[in-house]
């Protein structure tokens, strides 16, 4: 089985070498795509021997990711393992992602940082991978643990079938929404990551941020009747309440409360304006999917 590394990569000259160094002891096809890095990522992956392919400006990470796709599926790779380049995944966790692919067990396997007993998070990385994972969930229909763990394998179908288009940090759960979608096999193994004296070169909070902002963008596009219209609905149901309310009031008593009647106009219009943009999205989405 030709087994392939892929590292999407940006700025991470400090980290790149002694990631690299380890890793070829795993194997011999190691792809970099460095995204539009300002450092000497490529140059110093190119020296180790990594197969680098290089973005011009920085296109997030999704896009670094679909690179690797395709780049794997050209030198007719039978699993990818994507793995960061900070230095915080375990060289040692590789054989675990291989394994279930390697035996046929699974199409997709992630590393979950919540299996794990031993694993030490932080109380508010937790809560936002837990948000997002279980909005994923709901999403895709799936009953993952960690929707955002960047440490994965793939198989040959995999790689082959699932086509990439989220640019941004909304790819972990595309991949895992279209998985669902052609009924791949997705298992989760436990991995420990390592956050001590962390060389992400990421601000934490602009990059959590980054990630929910992309997630949610991804999952309104794929799901636009449950992300708008839901929500909406449930906006126009309290909208209509307040404003029976406020007819009774005023039918029992004369007097127009005008709290009320505006928490009841602001409700209906907003469940109005997001049940008609559920249905416009959707609309447009099932038209464009018919053409492909």
């Amino acid at each position: 089985m030709k087994t392939v590394i892929g590292i999407p990569a940006y700025n991470e000259g400090k980290n790149i070498a002694s990631i690299l160094l380890r890793l070829k002891n795993i194997s011999e096809h190691i792809i970099v795509c460095d995204d539009g890095s300002s450092d000497l990522t490529s140059e110093i992956a190119e020296k180790l021997g990594a197969i680098v392919v290089t973005h011009t400006k920085n296109l997030g990470y999704g896009a670094a990711i679909k690179t690797i796709f395709l780049k794997a599926q050209e030198i007719n790779a039978d699993a990818l393992v994507t793995f960061d380049a900070d230095g915080q995944h375990r060289i040692e966790d590789i054989d675990k992602i291989l394994v279930p692919i390697k035996n046929n067990k699974a199409d997709i396997v992630i590393g979950s940082r919540f299996l794990n007993d031993k694993q030490k998070i932080s109380k508010y990385r937790k809560i936002g991978i837990k948000t997002i994972t279980e909005l994923t969930n709901i999403t895709s229909g799936t009953k993952i643990t960690d929707s955002q763990s960047g440490f994965r394998g793939y198989n040959r179908k995999t790689l082959e079938n699932i086509k990439l288009t989220e640019s941004g940090m909304g790819v972990s759960t595309e991949i895992l929404i279209k998985a669902k979608k052609s009924n791949f096999k997705i298992i989760e193994v436990p991995i420990i990551v390592s956050y001590e004296g962390e060389t992400s070169t990421h601000n934490s909070i602009i990059h959590g941020s980054s990630v929910i902002i992309s997630t949610l963008k991804y999952v309104a596009m794929e799901r636009p009747l449950t992300f708008y219209g839901i929500p909406g609905l449930v906006f126009l149901i309290i909208g209509v309440s307040f404003g029976l309310w406020a007819i009774q009031i005023f039918t029992n008593e004369g007097v127009l409360i005008t709290n009320i009647t505006l928490i009841s106009m602001g409700g209906v219009i907003l469940g109005m304006v997001m049940m008609i943009t559920a249905t416009i999205l959707y609309s447009i989405i099932s038209i464009a999917r018919e053409k492909k």
